[in-house]
């Protein structure tokens, strides 16, 4: 009787934590979604770029740009504060990059490729 009143204790425990959990993860991602508001009429040009190329990023508002360029392993290989619209990407070897952009409040992440 004892294994019982036990294993039921053990299983109402397991559900809860679980049942928690996944609120608690819920409310993290609709923070995180209301501070990434997106920057609105962004466009990176060209993307796909060349190797050795400057890349145009153009917004609707035009104002200072923080970009910062990440290897798909996360390691952050460029960090600008972009006052115009062209950013010189010559050193950046071919490969597939993550591209972030602060504009004000706003920020937005796009993929950048380099071929």
């Amino acid at each position: 009787m004892k294994k019982i009143y036990l294993l039921l204790i053990c299983i109402s425990l397991i559900c809860f934590s679980f049942a928690s959990g996944i609120q608690a993860q819920s409310d993290i991602a609709e923070k995180q979604d209301s501070k990434n508001i997106k920057i609105e009429g962004l466009r990176l040009y060209p993307n796909p770029a060349p190797a050795g190329s400057m890349l145009s990023i153009t917004s609707t508002k035009n104002l200072t740009k923080t970009v910062s360029i990440f290897t798909v392993l996360g390691e952050k290989v460029l960090f600008k504060v972009l006052i115009g619209r062209d950013l010189d990407i010559s050193h950046l070897n071919p490969g597939v990059y993550v591209i972030k952009v602060t504009e004000g409040e706003l920020k937005a992440t796009k993929k950048l490729i380099i071929k």
